[in-house]
């Protein structure tokens, strides 16, 4: 090689290289418009050697930590359009486009850069990019306009995934322009419209609210459309009903049903699809499902809609819950037969299906239509005799007067035997691993995980302490790897140790000799809250603290405190054995730790001479606690007044309890339980989101005090509807220590809830107590009557709750709390919206378990009112079925 050659070598070399830093400077300083410029007079080898770098400084940010995040918001979108510009294949450069690191801060990419770096390409390349873009679930709903521009530079068909087809709708969404228009210009308007209905999620365009005759509305546009022909009429029908086939939230079907009705559908249209409404009508939320039996009656009354497939459609609406629903498909059902009584050999049988429902109204008008339109065919009177025992007792002798014997009950009913759950029983906790990989294995399971059991917390702690006190050497040498990924082990990022750390980490940081390195920020001002948790996590941190300190002074051979069983609590004998073990051993208990156990223990007082005996101060004080001095305090009932907040709206009187000093406990337990245990007053619902299980082991014999804390949120539940306030009430109810009137106040207040799943859990919580024989029943039955009252809950939820109790078999239970809670309905100045559903209760439970008691104040009054409301005629219907029982029990004395 000359020299020549050699120094046109080097030259080419130092150009390139400084052509390359250039570009990756101004991609470090984030100056994207500034890209196109300097890439475009880029030879293929420069492209590669600056391609190089570009990887190398994307690895570079990539592996920062949050605290480069400037950094990677200001070169990430230079990042994408560089690479792009160098990348010759079209799936890496799609990759490289969508990539998720380079998009984290600045989801849309950058467009104009984008296109005029690689509006140079082949288009055929320009095509395959746009659709391998689009095939990119993560990133095409917002890279759809770059996909629209490749599209069209390059000539191909748009991509029709339904990231391109929610990206297309919000663009076009956004137009100045009135929907229709917008749409009508649209080049990719017929691949794309179709796609609407096809999505795996709805559209979430479509789902936003948005006026019926604004220019901006998706069915009144899409109708439009389909009358001047630019659409296929028939298209949009069908993945309308196709979509609402497919089943959803309602809110996630309303805007299909929108549209299937701005297309305003003929009779023929309406009958093609007749299978699709049966089908709507049957399985499909409420409002879907009425919109479709409306249709279907249009059918009938038209004289499109055959018999066959009236009772067909008749079997499945006839079965569904909703009233509204059931009455109206009974209507249609008595005019086709008035229209065409030969029909009724095929719809008389289905009609049956209502006899069994919960609403015995109900039952009653499919009882009268079966006698309006019964004919003398043996074998219809005989399938309808063999279904008449579903109905309530109030209709049977109707039935037997209208079908015969055969419609009576076989037999005598044997005598009621209420069906109650088995004795909840706790599982015991399993003991602390034996060895050190165990415990380590449980230790970084715990740590790593975002929630822990109580059992598995508990097991870890125990097993960090047992195996610090046999060998901790060994401990961390076993350690040290499973947490090597933690920050605070991190060279890099120890700086920003600075204090104590959560939980286990705390313990684990001492067992591996890791105090903090940092330098400790000015403190701050701290918010506490005054609810419950501040208190309870105090008292768990003093404990983990403890246990910490000791691993590096006088390590503990084990804890004390540990629980017995899943639940929290702690054997009363299994202490006494712990505190033996420690005698053995020489080990004095720690503080807080035996200040945990002692809150845990089971009161047992038989167990009291054994604590004595052990002849320690700590044996003395489990002897005291398992006395008196352990008694948990009585809670004070009170009501707190309406409330009216300055941003808008109030919160209704309700029942709050405050809580006493627990003077032992202020007395003799280190301090930072003792705001554990100082008085408290009911404060409003607390927001923190800590996990029940957790909180209830702290004082898992003390649910009286815990119901007393959590009754703000359960409250908040009926009177604010927010979800998940009855968590803890199913927890409570398995706990330890008396029930009494907080429990109950809580479980009552459950009962009216808002939401479905909590009126569950509080069922669950009364079920709970009753088969522990923990229910007064009279104590719940007048708290819902207060509750009630003063507005706090609901007859209509507190009517589906106890629905729920007595269809478990619980029927005398139901009915015990129902009769004290109904005089406040019927004799008081409530609203009696919902008292009519509860006296279908009542009087179904009464029917049902044969009970036999003194009428409830006010009912004779309701039942001896004109007219058929439906709470007048439940409550003829419960006084009826009161004196039947009596006169059942008068004969069988």
């Amino acid at each position: 090689m000359n020299p020549a050659q050699n120094t046109t070598e080097n030259t080419t070399e130092n150009a390139t290289e400084s052509i390359v830093e250039d570009v990756l400077a101004a991609v470090r300083a984030g100056r994207t418009s500034e890209l196109p410029g300097l890439l475009k007079p880029l030879e293929p080898a420069q492209r590669r050697a600056l391609l190089t770098g570009l990887k190398e400084l994307r690895r570079e940010l990539r592996s920062s930590r949050w605290e480069r995040w400037e950094d990677r918001n200001r070169t990430n979108p230079a990042l994408v359009v560089a690479g792009a510009g160098c990348i010759t294949g079209a799936a890496a450069a799609a990759a490289w486009i969508g990539a998720a690191d380079l998009r984290r801060w600045r989801p849309r990419p950058p467009v104009a850069a984008l296109l005029d770096v690689l509006s140079g390409r082949d288009p055929k390349w320009l095509g395959d990019l746009a659709h391998r873009l689009a095939a990119r679930s993560a990133t095409a709903e917002q890279d759809y306009p770059l996909i629209r521009e490749f599209v069209r530079l390059a000539g191909c068909p748009m991509p029709t995934t339904d990231g391109c087809v929610e990206g297309w709708a919000t663009a076009v969404g956004a137009s100045r322009s009135p929907l229709v228009v917008t749409l009508r210009r649209d080049p990719h308007l017929t691949a794309l419209a179709p796609r609407l209905f096809e999505t795996a999620e709805p559209v979430g365009v479509l789902t936003w609210h948005r006026e019926p005759d604004g220019p901006d509305n998706w069915p009144t546009a899409l109708a439009a459309l389909a009358d001047e022909g630019l659409l296929d009429r028939t298209v949009l029908l069908d993945g309308c009903t196709a979509r609402l086939l497919r089943g959803g939230k309602p809110a996630e079907l309303k805007p299909y049903q929108e549209i299937l009705e701005a297309l305003r559908p003929t009779l023929e249209e309406e009958r093609e699809r007749a299978a699709d409404w049966v089908a709507l009508a049957a399985d499909a939320p409420s409002a879907v499902a009425g919109n479709a039996q409306q249709t279907l009656a249009r059918l009938a009354a038209a004289g499109l809609l055959t018999p066959r497939r009236l009772a067909e459609m008749s079997a499945a609406v006839l079965f569904r819950p909703e009233k509204k629903l059931v009455r109206s498909q009974l209507v249609l059902i008595g005019k086709e037969l008035a229209r065409d009584p030969a029909a009724a050999p095929e719809l008389l049988p289905e009609l049956a299906e209502a006899f069994g429902h919960a609403d015995t109204d109900i039952q009653g008008r499919a009882l009268k239509l079966v006698a309006a339109h019964l004919t003398d065919d043996p074998g219809l009177r005989s399938e309808l005799a063999e279904r008449a025992h579903l109905l309530s007792q109030v209709h049977r002798a109707r039935a037997v007067e209208l079908l015969g014997a055969a419609a009576a009950p076989a037999g005598e009913p044997g005598p009621y035997q209420e069906i109650l759950p088995p004795l909840p029983v706790p599982a015991p906790l399993a003991p602390a691993p034996e060895t050190v990989a165990e415990t380590v294995e449980l230790v970084a399971a715990v740590i790593n995980a975002r929630t822990a059991t109580v059992e598995e917390f508990e097991r870890a702690l125990d097993g960090l302490v047992r195996h610090a006190y046999r060998d901790r050497a060994a401990l961390a040498a076993a350690l040290r790897p499973a947490l090597a990924d933690r920050w605070w082990l991190d060279p890099e990022r120890s700086r920003y140790y600075t204090h104590e750390l959560p939980g286990l980490e705390h313990v684990a940081a001492c067992v591996l000799d890791a105090p903090p390195t940092g330098t400790p920020q000015p403190a701050l001002a701290s918010w506490r809250s005054d609810c419950h948790h501040t208190a309870i996590g105090a008292a768990t941190r003093a404990r983990v603290v403890e246990a910490a300190r000791r691993i590096t002074s006088r390590p503990l051979p084990f804890l004390l405190a540990t629980p017995t069983v899943e639940t929290g609590s702690l054997d009363p004998r299994a202490l006494v054995a712990r505190l033996v073990e420690y005698g053995r051993l020489g080990a004095e208990p720690a503080p807080a730790d035996f200040a945990q156990a002692l809150l845990r223990v089971r009161r047992d007082t038989a167990v009291a001479p054994e604590a004595a005996a052990l002849g320690t101060p700590a044996g003395d004080r489990l002897a005291s606690w398992l006395g008196d001095t352990g008694r948990p305090v009585a809670v004070t009932r009170r009501t707190a007044p309406t409330v009216w907040h300055r941003w808008g709206g109030e919160t209704p009187a309700h029942l709050v309890m405050d809580t006493g000093q627990r003077t032992a406990v202020v007395s003799e337990f280190p301090q930072p339980f003792h705001e554990l245990a100082g008085a408290r007053k009911a404060a409003d619902r607390c927001w923190d989101g800590r996990d029940d299980a957790a909180l209830i082991a702290v004082l898992p014999e003390d649910r009286e005090t815990l119901a007393a804390w959590c009754l703000p949120a359960v409250t908040a539940g009926a009177i604010s509807e927010a979800r998940e306030a009855a968590t803890a009430l199913p927890l409570l109810a398995a706990a330890g220590g008396p029930a009494g009137p907080a429990l109950h106040l809580a479980v009552a207040t459950g009962l009216g809830s808002r939401h479905p799943e909590d009126r569950l859990r509080a069922v669950d919580a009364l079920l709970t107590l009753a088969a522990r024989g923990e229910l007064d029943a009279v104590r719940l039955g007048c708290d819902l009557a207060e509750l009630i009252t003063l507005g706090t809950l609901k007859p209509t939820r507190l009517a589906d709750s106890l629905r729920t109790l007595a269809a478990t078999g619980a029927y005398a239970t139901a009915w015990s709390v129902l009769q004290c809670s109904l005089p406040a309905l019927l004799t008081g100045t409530v609203d009696p919206r919902g008292a009519g559903d509860l006296l279908s209760t009542a009087a179904e439970c009464v029917e049902q378990c044969g009970a036999a008691a003194p009428e409830p104040a006010g009912l004779a009054a309701v039942a001896a009112r004109g007219g058929r409301s439906r709470l007048v005629t439940q409550a003829a219907r419960l006084s009826a079925a009161l004196r039947r029982s009596e006169e059942v029990l008068a004969t069988v004395d």
